[in-house]
Parts: C-alpha cells; sequence; structure tokens
C-alpha cells in the first residue's frame, strides 16, 4: 500500500503577477508537521513574495493554501495568526519607540478591566523567553538594542501567539557567527517540539545544517524539492543558479602602492557620548589592497566606519585620504575626495526606497555636468546610464530603471548599492558586510567586483563578520575588540580559530608579538 504523506501546510499551483514580473509561477510547496523546510533562491527568485502570501500580506492570483488538508482564505496576517502561522520578516516589522515588551504584545495585549495588563504579558514574555533561551531585556526600547536582540524579540512575538508554522525570512543575514549558531539550535529546537519551520536562506551551509528537505526556486518558478541527506552544497548552488559556481576566490597577489587612507590616533564617542567607543585607533589602506575590519558585531565597527565616511564624528585624532585630511569634512565632500561607500544598513543610509531604482543610481552623482544642466536633470541620460548598470550588475526589477525600489527584493537592492558606489569613480571602497542577503552566484559576483576594484589600483576596506568572507576575500585582516584594534594578520598564514580568539578578546598583540611576527 502507498503510503499518503500528511502535511500541514500544502501551497498547491500558486501563481502571483506584478507589473512586468511573475513573481511566483505555478509552484508547489508541501511542508511536513515537524520538519525544518528550506526555501532556497537567487535574489528576486520569489521565496519572500511566496511567504509573504502564506501570511496574508499578499493574495495569489492562482492556486490554492491548505492547512492540514483543509483550504484556507488568507486574507491578511490576522487571520495566518489564527491559523497558527507566525513570520520574521527580513527587514524587522518593530516599532522602535516602544519597548521589547510593548512590541511582543502589540495586538493581542491582555487585559484587565479595560486596562493593558503588563504584569500578566511580562511574566508570559519572561517565561518563553527562558524555556526558549531567548533571553530579553523586557524594558529596553527597540531602538537600543542590537540586531540579534531585534530578531529575538521577533521570534518571541510569534512563540507569544502559540504559532505552530513558523517562517524564518533570511533570519541570519543581519546575525553575528555566534547568534546564527544559537539560532539554528533554536531552530532544531523548535522542530523537536513538534513546530514545522520554513526557512528561507542563501546560506547552504545553514541549510545543510539544519533542514530536512530544500525546494529550489529560480526566477519564479519551482526547480525542485529535495532530501538534504541525497544532495551536496554544490548541486544545491546548480539548481539555484542554473550553472556551478565556485566557492572560491580566484585573485592574484595583492601589490600594494602608496597610502590612499590613514588613520591616526582616532577615538570616537558612542551614541550615548559619556564613553568613547573607538580608542586610539591607527590604520593605513593602500592602493591595490584590501585590508578587513573582523569582529564580532557590536565592537566599534559601526562608530569606525562612520567617522571615515562622514556619517559620526570624531573626539580627536585624524583620517586623511590620500594625504588630504577629511576629519572634519562632509559626506558630500568625501564623496568627491573619492569615497565610496556600502553601507550595513541599506535602507537607512543606502537608498531612497519610495524613489525609482534610476534615481537611486545616480544619488551621488545627479549634481554632475553628465546628468544636470543648470540645475536640471537631464532625465534620458539618467535613464541610459541606469540601464547600463542594470544589465551590467544583473539587478533584476520589474520595470527596469523606474521600478519603485522598495518593491524589489533585498537582494536586489544591495546589488543596486553595488552598482552604484563601484561605478562612481573612487579612490577608497568602504565596503560594509556587502554581500549581506545575497545568494551564492551574486557573493561570487561581488567578491570578484572587490578584487577588480583593488586590481584597478583602488583601496579596499572590507567590514564583515563573515569569516569565510574575511579569510577568502582580504589581504590583511585588522581584528577589532572593544573599539581597539588587537591584531593584525596576514588571511595566508593565520587560522579561523586563532581570529576567533582575538574577536573575543581572548588573545590581543603584544609590541613582543608583532615583533616575533615581524
Amino acid at each position: 500500500m502507498v503510503k499518503v504523506e500528511k502535511y500541514i501546510v500544502e501551497m498547491l499551483n500558486i501563481t502571483k503577477r506584478f507589473p512586468g514580473i511573475i513573481a511566483n509561477d505555478n509552484i508547489t510547496l508541501q511542508l511536513k508537521k515537524g520538519e525544518i523546510h528550506a526555501l532556497l533562491g537567487e535574489n528576486g527568485a520569489g521565496k519572500s513574495t511566496l511567504m509573504s502570501i502564506l501570511f496574508g500580506l499578499y493574495q495569489p492570483d492562482e492556486g490554492e493554501i491548505r492547512i492540514n488538508g483543509k483550504k484556507v482564505d488568507i486574507r491578511n496576517p490576522n487571520d495566518a495568526n489564527d491559523l497558527g502561522i507566525g513570520m520574521v520578516h527580513q527587514h524587522f516589522k518593530l516599532v522602535e519607540i516602544f519597548t521589547v515588551l510593548e512590541n511582543i504584545i502589540l495586538g493581542v495585549e491582555p487585559s484587565k478591566m479595560g486596562f493593558i495588563d503588563k504584569k500578566e504579558a511580562r511574566e508570559r514574555v519572561i517565561d518563553i523567553s527562558e524555556r526558549y533561551g531567548l533571553k530579553i531585556d523586557p524594558d529596553a526600547k527597540v531602538e537600543d538594542i542590537t540586531v540579534g536582540m531585534q530578531q529575538r524579540v521577533e521570534i518571541l512575538k510569534m512563540l507569544y501567539r502559540d504559532n505552530e508554522i513558523l517562517i524564518f525570512d533570511e533570519p541570519t543575514a543581519v546575525l553575528t557567527p555566534q547568534e546564527i549558531k544559537e539560532l539554528l539550535q533554536i531552530m532544531k529546537n523548535f522542530a523537536k517540539e513538534g513546530k514545522s519551520i520554513l526557512f528561507i536562506t542563501h546560506k547552504l551551509n545553514e541549510i545543510m545544517e539544519v533542514a530536512d528537505r530544500c525546494t529550489v526556486l529560480r526566477k519564479g518558478k519551482c526547480i525542485g524539492t529535495v532530501d538534504i541527506k541525497d544532495t551536496t552544497k554544490e548541486e544545491l548552488s546548480r539548481m539555484m543558479v542554473g550553472r556551478d559556481v565556485n566557492f572560491v576566490v580566484d585573485k592574484d597577489e595583492a601589490k600594494p602602492k602608496d597610502v590612499v587612507l590613514s588613520v591616526r590616533n582616532l577615538y570616537v564617542e558612542g551614541e550615548n557620548k559619556s564613553v568613547n567607543v573607538i580608542k586610539n585607533v591607527s590604520f593605513d589602506v593602500r592602493a591595490g589592497e584590501i585590508v578587513c575590519l573582523a569582529g564580532i558585531d557590536g565592537n566599534g565597527q559601526r562608530e569606525l566606519v562612520n567617522a571615515i565616511t562622514g556619517l559620526g564624528r570624531v573626539s580627536s585624532g585624524s583620517i586623511t585620504l590620500n594625504g588630504t585630511e577629511i576629519t572634519n569634512a562632509s559626506v558630500r565632500q568625501r564623496s568627491i575626495l573619492g569615497i565610496s561607500h556600502i553601507p550595513e544598513d541599506r535602507h537607512k543610509h543606502g537608498l531612497v526606497l519610495d524613489y525609482k531604482l534610476e534615481q537611486n543610481l545616480v544619488l551621488q552623482r545627479y549634481w554632475q555636468p553628465e546628468f544636470q544642466n543648470k540645475g536640471f536633470i537631464k532625465f534620458d541620460a539618467v535613464r541610459k546610464y541606469a540601464e547600463g548598470l542594470i544589465e551590467n550588475y544583473d539587478i533584476r526589477s520589474g520595470q527596469g530603471p523606474i521600478t519603485i525600489t522598495r518593491s524589489m527584493s533585498g537582494g536586489n537592492q544591495q546589488k543596486a548599492i553595488i552598482a552604484r558606489e563601484i561605478d562612481k569613480d573612487h579612490k577608497l571602497l568602504v565596503a560594509v558586510q556587502p554581500t549581506r542577503g545575497l545568494d551564492v552566484g551574486a557573493i561570487e559576483y561581488v567578491h570578484k567586483r572587490l578584487v577588480e576594484s583593488r586590481d584597478a589600483g583602488k583601496a579596499v576596506f572590507l567590514v564583515s563578520l563573515e569569516l569565510d568572507e574575511v579569510m577568502n576575500v582580504s589581504d590583511r585582516i585588522l581584528v577589532i575588540y572593544e573599539g581597539e584594534i588587537v591584531g593584525e594578520f596576514d588571511p595566508k598564514k593565520t587560522t579561523v580559530q586563532e581570529l576567533g580568539l582575538y574577536m573575543s578578546g581572548a588573545k590581543r598583540n603584544t609590541t613582543k608579538e608583532k615583533e616575533d611576527g615581524e
């Protein structure tokens, strides 16, 4: 007798169209109870759209959804919650000025005599957080906590609502390696408890580690579903991008020339302005080399980058670019002098989301004669330039240059920033987490572009939390710990384990060690 599989979720023949694009083209996805089911695909393959349909944010044009074998109509997220479906979005849906507790209970607040019963809510939230090892401060404001903590708040929102079907949309894109490890363990624990997980990711290592099965999408179509125990990373990447992907960065030996960026005795205050987060930092980046700043998130990387790019103020010390002091220069002045910046937060500092793609692609250059005449924008020139970048950098969008940037996938938003910043005539490229949220094919492409930039005689200052990226792409590694540079390494002569010791503060270079190293 043939065994009939029982699925908790069935998305059958789902089709969803947007202007100029079919985001989901006749896709079928089936989730078993208690399994971790990965959803893999390139940026813009239709993964988030499919999950947004399951969560009620979009309605399918064709197809049907079944929960426990019964056909359902999910018109909005409240319907999804009623069916036990919860979702952690790639870009968190939190109210920044609310506390952690207020965000978790928002919309389902317990009340007593018409008033919110925060005491009962607090007890339940603390109980859930301790049970699942998701420690949080219920009274902290969301705007004051780390990205990793914000994600815990999103997960606790789902658990507080007793959701049994959990959707994680790119949950590790913004986490440190340690936080990723914790999250993957939490997901395994959820599955053991019988919760069913849909896990959108680009990271093949994570799929191999936690998923039971994986469905692969490519350009809106379903390529197939495979058992993880029967496949390999190489096979998954081939299904995803339709070709073999090189996981090793091809690059020749660096040939560093003159110093482009020089940072000397830099001190930078933190947000509360009471203490210096960056303490006496000095280093150089030369033309023709990629210098990578490695460290656990929250050790001063953001403040250092903000000081270099003009987004933050310096307490003392100096920053020079090609011999010109820029310590107090504006962002525009630094841009004109030759700094390109791929920022950590693409939404906050990288894009104007409600502008068209073509407008975002000239944000750093619209005042130049190429794009304006006597204060009037040359729209034809902007359009032609945007079309060139869209083609060269494979930026996928429904309506090409006139697409509203907010409607694009996170990975394609990232590609737009990378295209704009690398194409600009720059001397120094400051790249912060440039491959965050990108698929393996796009990561391979970005790494190639960074190396090309280096080989063209540009200086590249890379900030990354991905140790594979740090080891593969950089020519020199600086490790930052609690706002100080605690070590400098040649990636060919060090190990991930040694870097980890310096990143965690267990070791640091003394003058003696540096001399010995030389």
